[in-house]
């Protein structure tokens, strides 16, 4: 017992978790609450932004059965593929119902606009 209580307290000083791999808890400068992501049905009016450009994702159902994709999980998706054009946020985003194709089961498709905050200080 006192070896256990001695390597758990060694763990929670070496700032580990026992194992647990901790998610990425990035500040955004804007935020969709109701996704959690920065992926928004409308525009951005109350700061200067310039477009990146469209940024467009898919997401697959796993089989016949499985539910159809939600719109967080849409949004993320489309937010994951912005962020590595190094986008600040995706406006203007937009997603179809699900659909079977030939090689899926069902596939929702999500377009968006990429952009770029401007700095306000800029003249």
């Amino acid at each position: 017992m006192r070896i256990m209580g001695t390597v758990a307290a060694a763990v929670l000083l070496a700032g580990g978790t026992g194992g647990a791999v901790a998610k990425d808890k990035r500040a955004y400068v804007v935020v969709n609450e109701a996704v959690g992501v920065p992926v928004f049905a409308g525009d951005i009016t109350d700061r200067p932004y310039r477009t990146i450009g469209e940024v467009t994702a898919g997401v697959r159902k796993a089989t016949v059965f499985s539910k159809a994709a939600s719109k967080a999980k849409v949004f993320r998706e489309l937010w994951e593929r912005a962020d590595k054009m190094g986008a600040d946020a995706v406006i203007n985003a937009r997603y179809g119902n699900s659909h079977v194709t030939a090689v899926s089961w069902g596939k929702t498709n999500a377009t968006g606009t990429a952009i770029k905050f401007e700095d306000r200080t800029t003249p």
